[in-house]
């Protein structure tokens, strides 16, 4: 092989491990922005689920439908947060129990 096509070659396997790289960042960036999104997407959701509790509270007067509409709430908070813990173990390898939906 002559030093052109040396070089030639040695520049293409240059440009094909600079795109590797830069692919490898773009992933990451975009797991990064998934990651980012979902936490929001939690808490917003947590915010969500205490405001409609605050709101059942107060504006039912009945006592019974207040604590029946609270437990329903509160159960799909509960359901929710196990699917979400579920989801963020997937995306950061461990299970975070300090998310909360209910009123603290």
């Amino acid at each position: 092989m002559d030093k052109e096509n040396y070089w030639s070659e040695i520049n293409k396997d240059v440009a094909d491990i600079a795109k590797k790289v830069k692919s490898k960042i773009d992933e990451e960036d975009l797991v990064e922005d998934l990651k980012d999104s979902f936490k929001t997407t939690v808490e917003s959701t947590a915010d969500i689920f205490k405001t409609l509790i605050n709101t059942l509270e107060s504006t039912i007067s009945d006592e019974e439908i207040k604590q029946d509409s609270k437990k329903v709430v509160e159960n799909i908070s509960s359901e929710l947060k196990s699917v979400l813990n579920e989801t963020k173990s997937k995306f950061t390898g461990t299970t975070d129990r300090s998310t909360k939906f209910e009123e603290e």
